[in-house]
Order: structure tokens, then C-alpha cells, then sequence
């Protein structure tokens, strides 16, 4: 059975309302009027580059955005804002999620005194509930899956009038989560600040670890928007058992992964890729590379014991999917297609993202310990 597949974009950027919302966010602007705003580090692993015989990797880390140990909190705290600002009589709000995105839903719905109601799958751990409700959410774990969780949620808030904050979309619900892809821009542009600033180069290549897909799509729409056929080459990474955008590409149409959706990486234990975010993922990726619940745990380690002076990075399992993906795409000798499609040599500078710390922290030290 195949592991990867390489697409033939077409570099093209569909003229839509997602794109409108996209071209017109203020997401930065908005983030850095929070109190709690401060930069996410890009973190520069030159003895890991070395040792890949690469000629730079970075990693943006996004373990401590606004002391939430994820990134989901910049599409999540934007897409409120914004939609307070159309109905600022909303006093509910509704989520589901695997984990972090319904803490951010929850953490922004209480910056302004709203409640937050979250529905979870039935392989959500306990650590991940606990940590929604810290932030005063109401919680129902549900004996269903993470597709069929947000169908449910979906049918409860028109039910009850609630607010939904989804961070993926269908036929009709495609402006919040769009909102949600735009408050994600916020650490693109402040990559490409850091690098104008510093008089860096660019990145040849992003390796992006995919869910329901709405956060890559953001980062393809933000680069292909502004380097056109000039961006970098951008590989989307999935878990073996829960892959919606490679099942896509492979149908050629979007459809639901048909894996076991056992899998640890729970951030990206998704269904069915959201509707706005596969049409700009079809006409900006280059490549789908799946990994393995071991590629990903070896992959944590790597990043939690650095070589020499590298800087020790937190990583849960989700956020060192793209670190699995590239040491796969580099080692593996039946992926030479795949580097040959990316251009992938020693002279590569290669940007990932740790997207979630330690977000289960007993999963996160038995792994580190193992």
C-alpha cells in the first residue's frame, strides 16, 4: 500500500468568500491588542539540519501561544472576535473537538463573559477534557467519532440557538471556519517578519502536519497569495489510519479517510478534510506523506533530547507530525520520487511547526520515557 502521493498544483488561488476573508484579515492587528500576545520563537536546529544533511531547519513553536501549549487559540480567539462583532448578542457558543481547538474556543468565549458548550469523540482523553474545562466549559464526550462529534455539534446549536465556532466547513457553513484559516495567518506573517528583519532567506520547503486541513490551507493560501508559483514546496503529512486529504487526492474527490482512525496523533484523528480548506490544498501542495504512531513517538524524541547546543522542544504528538514526515521523506529508500518532486537536497531550508506541546502530559512521559 502506498504511502505518499505527489500532486501537480496549479498554483491557483480560487476567487471565492474564504478568499476574501482570508485577503482582508487583520488577524496580527487583532492578536497583538490581546494582553497576552508575544511572538511564538522560530527555532533554529542547526546540529538536527546537519546531522539530515540539510542546510537549514526551523521550527516554529507554538507550545506556549498565549500559555494554551497549542496554535489553535489564533484561528479560534479571531473567528470570536469577529463573529461578536456581527452578533454581539451570542451568549453561547458551541464546539467540537479533538482537544485543542475547543480549550481556545472555550478560553476566547470566556475573555468575554459568553458560555462554551464542547462536544468530544469518544477517544478523547481524560487530561484533554479537563484541560477544556479549566476554561469554564460545559464538556459531553459522545460515543462517536470525531466527523460524526461535529455533525452532532452542528445539529445542536441550530437546535438550541447556539453560536457554532467550527474549525472545519460544509456545504453552507463556510465563513467561521474561514475566519478561523485567517486568524492562523498571524504566525505566517510573523515568519516572514522575523526573516525581513533578520535578512534571511526564504524556505524551500514546509512540511505541514494536516487534520481536517483548514490550518494548511491557511499556510498555502498565505504563500501561494503572496509568492504565487514562486512559493516554497509544501508537503502535507497524515497519520497512516486517519488520512482524509490523501484518500482525497487519491479518489479525486473530497471523501472521508477510510483507515481504522486509530491513532495517537488525536489533533489529527479527523474526517472528511473541510470543504474550503481541500480546494486550496488540491491547487497548492505538492506532496502527501503519511507516517506511523512509532514514526511520530521517534519523532518526539528527537525534538525532547537535542543534539548539543539545538534547544530542547516540547512536542506533543500531533505537533511533531512534521518532523515525522521529513525524517521519513529523507530516510526512506523508496521516497526517492518524492525528494526528487520537492527538490529535496543538501542545500534545502526546511521550515516546520511543533503545533501542540505536551497537551497530555501523561501520554507525552510515557513516550518520552519508552
Amino acid at each position: 500500500m502506498t504511502d505518499f502521493y505527489l500532486n501537480y498544483p496549479t498554483d491557483k488561488l480560487v476567487v471565492n468568500k474564504t478568499h476574501s476573508i482570508l485577503s482582508n484579515s487583520n488577524s496580527l492587528s487583532f492578536h497583538h491588542s490581546l494582553d497576552c500576545y508575544k511572538e511564538s520563537p522560530l527555532i533554529n536546529l542547526e546540529n538536527l539540519s546537519n546531522k539530515l544533511n540539510i542546510s537549514k531547519l526551523c521550527v516554529k513553536d507554538e507550545s506556549k501561544r498565549f500559555d494554551l501549549n497549542a496554535f489553535k487559540v489564533l484561528g479560534a480567539s479571531y473567528a470570536v472576535f469577529e463573529t461578536l462583532k456581527k452578533y454581539p448578542n451570542t451568549s453561547v457558543f458551541c464546539t467540537a473537538t479533538d482537544g485543542n481547538h475547543g480549550k481556545a474556543v472555550a478560553w476566547s468565549s470566556r475573555r468575554y463573559g459568553k458560555k462554551t458548550i464542547v462536544y468530544v469523540p469518544n477517544d478523547t482523553s481524560s487530561l484533554r477534557i479537563e484541560a477544556i474545562e479549566t476554561f469554564g466549559a460545559t464538556v459531553h464526550q459522545l460515543d462517536l467519532n470525531y466527523e460524526q462529534t461535529c455533525n452532532y455539534a452542528s445539529k445542536m446549536s441550530k437546535k438550541m440557538n447556539w453560536q457554532l465556532i467550527q474549525d472545519t466547513s460544509w456545504e453552507n457553513y463556510e465563513e467561521i471556519p474561514s475566519l478561523i484559516m485567517a486568524g492562523y495567518l498571524t504566525h505566517f506573517i510573523e515568519i516572514d517578519k522575523f526573516l525581513e528583519i533578520k535578512n534571511l532567506s526564504n524556505f524551500d520547503i514546509i512540511f505541514l502536519q494536516c487534520g481536517v486541513g483548514s490550518w494548511a490551507a491557511s499556510c498555502i493560501w498565505y504563500h501561494l497569495n503572496k509568492y504565487g508559483k514562486n512559493r516554497p514546496k509544501i508537503v502535507i503529512v497524515e497519520p497512516n489510519e486517519s488520512c482524509g486529504v490523501f484518500q482525497s487526492f487519491k479518489d479525486n474527490n473530497r471523501v472521508s479517510p477510510i483507515g481504522s482512525l486509530n491513532t495517537i496523533m488525536a489533533g489529527l484523528n479527523c474526517g472528511i478534510p473541510s470543504k474550503n480548506a481541500w480546494e486550496i490544498i488540491k491547487n497548492g501542495c505538492d506532496a502527501v506523506v503519511k507516517i506511523s504512531d512509532e514514526e511520530v513517538k521517534s519523532s518526539m524524541k528527537v525534538f525532547y533530547n537535542p543534539i548539543k547546543n539545538d534547544s530542547k522542544i516540547i512536542s506533543g504528538e500531533s505537533g511533531a507530525a512534521g518532523l515525522a514526515g521529513l525524517l521519513k521523506t529523507k530516510k526512506a529508500s523508496h521516497l526517492q520520487a518524492l525528494r526528487d518532486h520537492i527538490k529535496l537536497t543538501d542545500s534545502s531550508k526546511i521550515l516546520l511547526f511543533n503545533t501542540e506541546g505536551d497537551t497530555d502530559v501523561n501520554s507525552f512521559q510515557e513516550i518520552i520515557k519508552n
